[in-house]
C-alpha cells in the first residue's frame, strides 16, 4: 500500500504541471487587460502630461506584476519575429505590428517606423493649443493615433500624406511635418525593404527561468514567492494578497461543507439501507417518490423559497436570511454558536438536500446489489441476526460505490457552492469566485481552479486508500490478482 500511495503521489507532479500549464495559458490568453483594470487607466487622455503619467504607471505596475518578462521558457515563433515582441504591452500596437510583420516580415525596418510613429504622436500630444491651431492640432493627434493602428498600405500612406498636409497649413506644426516626413519615408523602406520569406521560417527563442509561468508557479526568489509556496498573486480588484482573501474565504465554505457533508452521510446512508432492506413496501416508495422530487428541484428556487416561508417573507420569521451573523469579543462561546447556527441553518438546508437525495438513492442501489449474492445467504443460514447480516457483510461491501462519491467531497469543501452562497449572501468560496468572474479577477478564479484540483487528486488517493481498507480482497500490489 505504502509503495502505491508513493507511486500515486509522484503520477500528481506531472499532473499538476499539465493543470497548471492550461490553467497558465488560459489566464494569459484570456481577453482584457488587468493592469488597466487595477489603474482604471484611460487610453484617451488628451493632456501630455496625463497621458504620459499614466504610461509610466502602466509599465511600472506591469513590471511589478512580472507580466513585463516572456510567458514561458521558451517561444517558437517565425524568423521575421524577434525575442523581444512580448515586450510590447498596447494590444492595438501589438496587432499592427503583427500585420506588419506578416506583410513584409523585416523587423528592423518595421522597428523604426514604430518608433517614429510614437515619437510623432507625442510631439503632437506636447504642443500646446491655441485658437490658431486648435482644430488642425486635434486632427493632427487623431491621424497620429490613427497611424499607430493601421496596417494597410493604402490607408496608412492617405493619413500620413493628410497629416503632412495639415502640419505643412500651419507653422506651429512645423516639426510634426518634419518627423512626418520622416515617417513617409520608414513607411517606404518597408516594402522597399520586405524580407517576407522570414514568414515561412520558425524559430525558437529561449528565455530561461526569467519567464511569466516561472516567477508565477515558483517565484523570483524576491517579493514573490509563487504558488507552490502559497503565494497566489495580487486581486486585480482589491490589489490584496489572494492568498489572504482565501483565508478569509474558506473558513465560511469549509464550516458549511463539513456541516453538511456530516448531515448527509448521517441520515442519508442509514436512510437507503433501511429503504432497500424493505424494498417495495410503502415506506421505500415514499422515500423514492420525495428523493426523486428533491432531486429535481433546483438549488436557487428552494433557497429563495427557503427565504420566503422561513427568511422574514411573506410567512415566518425563524432563521436570518442573509450573511453570517455579527460577532464581538465580548459574546461568548455559546452565543457565537446560536449566531451562526441561526445564519447556517437555511443554507445548509439548500446544501445537503440535494446530496442527500442523490447519496441515498446511491446507497439503495449498492445494498440491492448485493442482498442477494452468496455470502448474503450463507451469513443468514449461519442464524446472524439481519442487523449483522446487513451492517457486517451487506453494507461492507457495499461500500465501493459510496467512497466513490465521497472523493468528490474534498474538491467540494474548497470551492463551495457558487449558487446558495450567492443567494444567501455567504462570504465563501464560491461567492468570491463568483465575484472574481463578474470583476475579470482572474488570479483569484485561477488559484480557485488550481486549489480545486490538487483536492480532486488528493481525494482520488484517499478513495483508492478507503477501497483496500474497506475490501480486503483489492490490492493495489501488481504481483498479486486484483479483485
Amino acid at each position: 500500500m505504502l509503495k502505491y500511495i508513493v507511486k500515486r503521489l509522484l503520477i500528481f507532479i506531472p499532473a499538476f504541471f499539465a493543470i497548471s500549464l492550461i490553467t497558465f495559458y488560459i489566464s494569459t490568453h484570456t481577453p482584457g487587460d488587468p493592469v488597466k483594470n487595477m489603474l482604471s487607466f484611460k487610453g484617451g487622455l488628451e493632456n501630455y502630461s496625463g497621458r504620459m503619467a499614466g504610461r509610466k504607471a502602466y509599465r511600472e505596475k506591469r513590471q511589478e506584476l512580472g507580466l513585463d518578462l516572456p510567458l514561458f521558457y521558451f517561444s517558437i515563433s517565425t524568423l521575421a519575429k524577434p525575442d523581444t515582441f512580448f515586450a510590447i504591452s498596447n494590444t492595438s500596437d501589438k496587432s499592427m505590428l503583427n500585420h506588419l510583420l506578416n506583410q513584409y516580415g523585416n523587423w528592423k525596418e518595421i522597428s523604426v517606423y514604430y518608433h517614429d510613429l510614437q515619437r510623432l504622436e507625442n510631439m503632437a500630444l506636447a504642443m500646446e493649443a491655441d485658437t490658431s491651431n486648435k482644430n488642425i492640432l486635434i486632427e493632427a493627434r487623431n491621424c497620429c493615433s490613427r497611424l499607430l493602428k493601421q496596417y494597410d498600405a493604402g490607408e496608412t500612406q492617405n493619413t500620413l500624406h493628410k497629416l503632412l498636409l495639415l502640419a505643412h497649413s500651419n507653422t506651429a506644426l512645423k516639426p510634426i511635418e518634419y518627423r512626418t516626413k520622416q515617417s513617409i519615408q520608414d513607411f517606404h523602406q518597408l516594402s522597399a525593404k520586405a524580407t517576407k520569406w522570414k514568414n515561412y521560417l520558425p524559430t525558437i527563442h529561449i528565455y530561461g527561468t526569467a519567464n511569466q509561468y516561472h516567477r508565477w508557479l515558483f517565484g523570483d526568489g524576491q517579493k514573490n514567492r509563487g504558488f507552490i509556496r502559497g503565494d497566489f498573486g495580487i486581486s486585480y480588484k482589491t490589489q490584496r494578497p489572494v492568498s489572504t482573501e482565501i483565508r478569509e474565504a474558506v473558513k465560511w465554505t469549509l464550516m458549511l461543507s463539513l456541516l453538511a457533508i456530516f448531515i448527509t452521510y448521517l441520515i442519508a446512508i442509514p436512510l437507503g439501507i433501511y429503504s432497500a432492506v424493505h424494498r417495495g413496501s410503502w415506506f421505500d416508495q415514499g422515500v423514492n417518490t420525495i428523493l426523486f422530487m428533491l432531486y429535481s428541484l433546483p438549488s436557487f428556487w428552494v433557497g429563495i423559497m427557503l427565504i420566503v416561508f422561513f427568511g422574514g417573507g411573506d410567512f415566518l420569521n425563524w432563521f436570518p436570511p442573509y450573511g453570517v451573523g455579527e460577532v464581538n469579543a465580548s459574546m461568548g462561546f455559546w452565543q457565537i454558536f446560536s449566531v451562526r447556527l441561526s445564519h447556517l441553518v437555511l443554507p445548509l438546508i439548500c446544501l445537503t438536500y440535494p446530496t442527500f437525495a442523490f447519496l441515498s438513492r446511491q446507497t439503495r442501489a449498492s445494498i440491492l446489489n448485493v442482498m442477494y449474492q452468496d455470502y448474503i445467504r450463507t451469513a443468514r443460514a449461519k442464524g446472524l441476526t439481519e442487523f449483522r447480516v446487513i451492517w457486517k457483510h451487506g453494507f461492507k461491501n457495499a461500500l465501493l460505490p459510496i467512497i466513490t462519491l465521497f472523493a468528490n467531497v474534498f474538491p467540494y469543501a474548497i470551492t463551495g457552492s457558487f449558487i446558495v452562497e450567492t443567494v444567501f449572501s455567504i462570504p465563501g468560496m464560491g461567492h468570491l469566485t463568483l465575484n472574481a468572474l463578474n470583476d475579470r479577477n482572474y488570479p483569484v478564479v485561477y488559484t480557485t481552479v488550481m486549489l480545486a484540483s490538487v483536492m480532486t487528486m488528493i481525494g482520488f488517493l484517499v478513495a483508492d486508500i478507503l477501497y483496500a481498507v474497506a475490501d480486503p480482497r483489492i490490492t493495489f500490489n501488481s504481483n498479486k490478482a486484483h479483485s
